[in-house]
């Protein structure tokens, strides 16, 4: 995962790269992804998740589409 300051950094990044780009998540897309991804990874009873309970964790917050597809 990289940090940009914009969009069109990402593009400029890529472009000079020539590599695809990715997912791109807005701060509050991330936030929300790591408050659910590691509210549980200090209980006494953490498991890994499975791929649909991942998957479902993504729609959670709107994170759909072919890059968010694990299966």
């Amino acid at each position: 995962m990289l940090a940009f300051r914009s969009e069109a950094h990402v593009d400029r990044w890529c472009r000079e790269r020539g590599l695809a780009k990715g997912a791109v998540l807005s701060r509050d897309e991330l936030l929300a992804l790591a408050v659910l991804w590691y509210s549980v990874r200090d209980k006494p009873r953490w498991y890994r998740r499975s791929t649909e309970e991942t998957e479902e964790l993504f729609r959670q917050i709107g994170l759909t589409g072919a890059f968010w597809r694990l299966s």
